[in-house]
């Protein structure tokens, strides 16, 4: 394969930048307030940081999920004995960072006085803003249990205080929660003395109020109406904590000194020993509270306390009609609620599959590509530096991924029945299913099955395929497969397929190539030797949409710079992801390295979108021509 020479001219800036951009980002007050103004019903979540990696792991796993039935908001808690402040995968500012950033959901994180003195609290909030975070529960925090609260020396008292000083430091730039007792906070003289500094938490620049838990309707639309009554005018926002355990209800209002409705007592001490019984009876509860609270019209939204475990709250949201995901994408790929990149609306195709890794290798732009993704010497990427961050790992474990991608591997053919079987969801020979693979951060999309004969049918002969999409000619925007941007537009994609093969059958589709001029291709191999007949840096638009009253948008583009840095990445995945599941000197490890020095990464862009795809037939054309040489090679052989 011959050396390209002429990438000089794409050489990448040191500076972190992409293309271009542009901002449009909302605040979560004013989203708050537009629903308001709109008579919208909503709700939002909370969640607390796990204790271990594995915990943290699957939290993200399941933020993710989430994201499809629209919360308005999330937000963690902020535990002072758990170091929450720290780099670490479990730290309070990691996961709020994820479910920003990764996630793709509005993320509000806790912050309190508790054992903290100003400057920490200044460096916490500065490295909040720097991952993107734009909201905060300002409160004041609660000792460890048995200890009294005591503030430190240059530290905060009250919420009031840490409200102010936020304002003092960052302005307007954070959206700022606070916390309201309905039925007094355990510490206060009385419920006017706590309405008292609530009202002074709010006139020092909170924007809404959260509540703590009450079981009756009516006290928390007493407490509403004396907040009014003494010119507390933002919007006030029910927590509601489902009840999932006996023992965990009686655990949180002895801490919260709540006192639970005897009519609740005698309801659950029935079937107390029963875990299913109590779950139901709690989400029986919470929804009938929701709707009176609905029908009372004290609230639009509903702020669930979900203890971690949400599906008890989902179940609420569905009776109640607040499941309201949208029926189509907004861009072909996922998209974060990182406020820096609202405009952001164009990416390479190539990360299609890991938008997490994307997302962190491009976090240090200043810019976002907006519109178009222009000359690619504009764009740089972050060095992917370690393949064990925890959301970047799958959730399996060890035993987990060696039963869906082998035991132990004994030739190349083994390694191409992992890709089989994970596209075509058949059982492998141990009986378990592949639902787990090095390159998908999750399961295959939609347009991937429209594809999925062909796939595995190459996949069975060594084309070993990492990304693919079908092409397409003016689709609804709304079609349930490859549909995004919303109702009213049409859709088009032109076919591409991405893959890793033998250097041998690189040389035969080369040659192939030549008979199929609208084909643009690029073919790289993991020491950079590389050959394209594309321009060396002008990306390829294979994604567009046409909809009413703008201009077409371009979201996802074949950049070659890009797929340069792609490169690196998708190349180590299988050393740092795969091989390493297996001892150093092993069989499987050796066949997995030999692939990785004789294959090479090729992708192929059929540019003829209107029409079926040829790609199917350059392949096959290679593996003839592969056919004809070999057997030319056995007559030649005969005769000697």
């Amino acid at each position: 394969m011959p050396e390209r020479t002429d990438i000089d001219c794409c050489e990448k800036e040191e500076k972190n930048r992409s293309p271009t951009t542009k901002n449009a980002y909302v605040s979560l007050i004013d989203r708050i307030q537009d629903k308001i103004v709109h008579r919208e019903r909503w709700f939002s979540m909370e969640f607390f940081p796990p204790k271990t990696p594995s915990g943290a792991s699957n939290l993200i796993s399941k933020l993710e999920r989430l994201r499809d039935v629209n919360p308005l908001f999330c937000d963690i808690t902020w535990h002072s004995a758990g170091n929450p402040g720290a780099d670490t995968e479990t730290s309070s500012i990691t996961i709020a960072g994820c479910m920003l950033n990764y996630c793709g959901i509005e993320t509000m994180l806790h912050m309190t006085c508790c054992n903290q003195s100003k400057d920490e609290i200044l460096q916490h909030l500065k490295r909040v803003q720097s991952i993107g975070i734009r909201s905060i529960l300002a409160l004041r925090g609660d000792p460890p249990v048995g200890e009294d609260w005591i503030a430190m020396e240059d530290g905060f008292s009250y919420a009031t205080d840490l409200v102010r000083f936020i304002r003092a430091q960052f302005g307007s730039y954070f959206v700022i929660g606070v916390a309201g007792y309905p039925a007094g906070h355990p510490d206060s003289k009385d419920v006017e003395d706590d309405l008292f500094h609530l009202k002074e938490k709010v006139d020092a620049g909170a924007d809404f109020i959260i509540t703590q838990l009450f079981f009756k309707p009516k006290v928390f639309a007493k407490f509403v109406a004396d907040c009014r009554r003494i010119g507390i005018e933002c919007p006030i926002i029910p927590g509601i904590m489902p009840i999932q355990a006996y023992s965990s209800l009686r655990h949180i209002c002895k801490l919260s000194k709540l006192e639970v409705p005897q009519e609740i007592i005698d309801a659950m001490e029935p079937i107390k020993e029963n875990d299913e019984a109590i779950r139901n009876y709690g989400i029986h509860h919470a929804v009938e509270l929701c709707r009176a609270l609905f029908s009372m019209d004290v609230a639009l939204g509903l702020h669930f306390y979900t203890l971690n475990r949400e599906v008890a709250t989902l179940e609420i949201v569905r009776q109640l009609g607040l499941c309201l995901a949208s029926p189509t994408r907004s861009l072909p790929w996922k998209t974060t609620a990182n406020p820096a990149r609202c405009g952001e609306d164009v990416r390479p195709i190539f990360w299609n599959n890991r938008h997490k890794s994307y997302v962190s290798r491009t976090s240090d732009w200043d810019q976002f590509p907006n519109g178009r993704w222009g000359r690619s010497n504009a764009a740089s990427f972050g060095e992917l530096k370690d393949h064990h961050i925890f959301y970047l790992r799958s959730p399996l474990s060890k035993e987990e991924l060696l039963r869906q991608w082998g035991q132990e591997l004994s030739s190349e053919q083994d390694v191409w029945d992992v890709f089989y079987h994970f596209i075509s969801g058949e059982v492998n020979k141990n009986g378990f299913k592949v639902t787990s693979f090095p390159w998908n951060d999750e399961e295959l999309s939609k347009e991937t099955n429209l594809l999925t004969n062909e796939l595995c049918r190459f996949n069975k002969m060594g084309v070993l395929t990492i990304n693919s999409q079908p092409n397409v000619n003016g689709r609804p925007s709304t079609d349930p497969t490859v549909g995004w941007g919303g109702p009213g537009g049409y859709v088009y994609q032109k076919a591409y397929l991405e893959f890793f093969t033998s250097k041998q059958n690189v040389d035969y589709l080369l040659k192939v190539l030549k008979n199929f001029p609208r084909v643009n291709y690029h073919v790289i191999s993991v020491d950079g030797n590389e050959s394209t007949n594309g321009d060396p840096c002008q990306p390829i638009a294979v994604t567009w949409g046409v909809f009413p009253g703008k201009e077409i948008i371009q979201p996802t583009v074949v950049d070659p710079v890009s797929f340069s840095h792609w490169k690196d990445e998708a190349f180590s995945i299988w050393r740092e992801r795969w091989a390493k599941l297996y001892p150093p000197e092993s069989r499987s490890r050796e066949v997995i390295s030999s692939i990785v020095n004789s294959y090479c990464l090729v992708n192929l862009v059929d540019n003829d979108f209107p029409v079926d795809t040829c790609l199917w037939s350059v392949l096959d054309e290679m593996f003839a021509m592969k056919e004809r040489q070999s057997r030319r090679a056995t007559v030649k052989m005969v005769f000697m």
